[in-house]
């Protein structure tokens, strides 16, 4: 039985979908956040079959399969995304098998359809053998602009938090990105990255060594945390960045190539050499990637084709299954403009 926390997190809550029983709690928890969140009912009601559906067929169909529920939120506006993620066995033919009356298993083959039919938005990634990603927005009205950057985080197996957190701003007209992992793992780790965030949504607009700079002088009272700040630039056709400490970020080009970021050594809050910013192009079409060393660097977007065109999410829970590790804090934050 999964526990789930009062007042539910934006960073949102994982299952693990192996049986009926924890369909039901997604279901549950689904509607439960919609509530918080004060949603119309009939949203809500169109929510339920939504997770209902997904966490059904992560039950017939997925191995390893998982989904992540969490708030998702624009201005004043509030809906709730669903992440389903699964191992194989992955689909030949997404249109066919997203179609209503398709089934492998003999049922009347309409859940993918169900869920289609009642989400506000959706984007999804598929191959056989490796799995699918897919990522389900219900908003109560018309949904806002398709987000230009997502992450995801997931705790250390036993640990019900993550010292992750990932975040994006557009401030100033200036579009940046922040990956803190917070030292160690637990409720600690978990409130050196919330500080993070919170100092970062918050302070005045900057280059990303003065954000981190900011950063590290706000955490001197937190265990500390690494981290880095990344600003997309298209105009100029380039990427800044800085980071302190085991960060990683890699811009991946349209035509498969990847450039990876340079962070320096330090904690955040507590040593530090003097903060660097790097320059590196951005190419029109090119992919953003940070993430914290709870992911490996060994993903490859060439053995996956058509990834880097879908959303920052689908991406993200693809890097986050196949380069995260349970052994760690995992935490992913993908930037791609359209």
């Amino acid at each position: 039985m999964v526990s789930v926390p009062e007042g539910l997190l934006d960073e949102g809550v994982w299952f693990r979908v192996e049986a009926a029983g924890t369909a039901s709690a997604v279901r549950r928890t689904a509607e439960r956040l919609a509530t918080e969140l004060a949603m119309p009912e009939q949203r809500i009601a169109e929510l339920s079959i939504v997770a209902a559906e997904a966490a059904g067929n992560l039950v017939k169909h997925a191995q390893q399969g998982t989904i992540l529920v969490r708030a998702v939120r624009a201005g004043d506006e509030a809906g709730v995304e669903l992440i389903m993620i699964d191992s194989g066995p992955g689909m030949a033919d997404v249109p066919r098998a997203i179609g209503d009356g398709h089934s492998t298993v003999g049922t009347l083959g309409i859940g993918f359809g169900a869920i289609l039919r009642q989400a506000s938005r959706w984007d999804l990634h598929s191959l056989p053998g490796k799995g699918t990603v897919l990522a389900v927005q219900v908003w109560p009205d018309k949904p806002p602009a398709a987000p230009w950057a997502a992450g995801l985080t997931r705790p250390i197996t036993g640990e019900t938090v993550s010292g992750d957190a990932v975040a994006a701003r557009v401030a100033d007209g200036r579009r940046q990105l922040l990956v803190c992992d917070g030292l160690g793992h637990g409720g600690l780790a978990a409130a050196a990255s919330r500080e993070a965030v919170r100092v970062f949504r918050q302070t005045a607009a900057g280059s990303p060594a003065a954000v981190v700079e900011a950063l590290h002088r706000s955490l001197g009272h937190t265990r500390g945390a690494a981290l880095a700040v990344a600003e997309l630039d298209p105009e100029a056709g380039l990427v800044r960045y800085a980071g302190l400490g085991n960060i990683a970020g890699t811009v991946f080009g349209p035509d498969g190539s990847r450039r990876g970021m340079i962070s320096i050594p330090g904690i955040a809050g507590h040593q530090r050499r003097q903060v660097r910013e790097y320059d590196y192009p951005l190419r029109p079409g090119a992919v953003v990637v940070m993430h914290s060393d709870g992911v490996v660097d060994r993903w490859n977007p060439t053995e996956y084709p058509g990834l880097l065109t879908r959303s920052p999410e689908v991406i993200a829970g693809t890097v986050l299954r196949d380069a995260g590790t349970r052994r760690d804090d995992a935490g992913v934050l993908v930037a791609r403009l359209r």
